[in-house]
């Protein structure tokens, strides 16, 4: 009974863990971005009652995920912005160069919430040919936040 009640408290404990982790990442957005990540949340929450929040490793599924995207082509985000977010990368459709994604070594990403809602709409319609779900949005932004 006492192993039972112990494991019981450390499934308690892993859970609150990992829901503490990520309430942080929002806290990690300045505050007009903590904004639209609590307007994606409110949609999110209308749209699914069931929702708790967005998940980073949801996201990052998302970010590498390849598809039939734009001009037929095989793509994923990675395909444009690179594996490694902290690296410079080049547009596969415009052959621009884009600064590295990651807000940890370009403080200017994730900033902007204009800035912030038209690419995540242009690029969910690059890789997937939609735009992308209000949980879809939180999933990327709380992936990227972390890079």
């Amino acid at each position: 009974m006492r192993m039972k009640n112990s494991l019981k408290g450390l499934i308690l404990i892993a859970c609150g863990i990992l829901l503490l982790g990520n309430i942080g990442f929002a806290s990690e957005f300045n505050p007009s971005m903590q904004a639209y990540i609590e307007e994606l949340k409110s949609e999110a929450k209308a749209e699914n009652p069931n929702f708790q929040d967005f998940d980073a490793k949801r996201g990052e599924v998302i970010f590498s995920t390849k598809n039939k995207g734009k001009n037929d082509a095989v793509i994923s985000c990675q395909s444009c912005h690179n594996v490694d977010l902290k690296t410079p990368a080049t547009n596969v459709f415009t052959n621009k160069a884009l600064e590295p994604l990651a807000p940890s070594v370009n403080p200017t990403r994730l900033n902007d919430v204009k800035e912030v809602k038209k690419w995540l709409k242009r690029n969910f319609k690059d890789v997937f040919l939609r735009e992308g779900s209000t949980q879809e949005k939180g999933d990327v932004l709380y992936y990227l936040i972390l890079q």
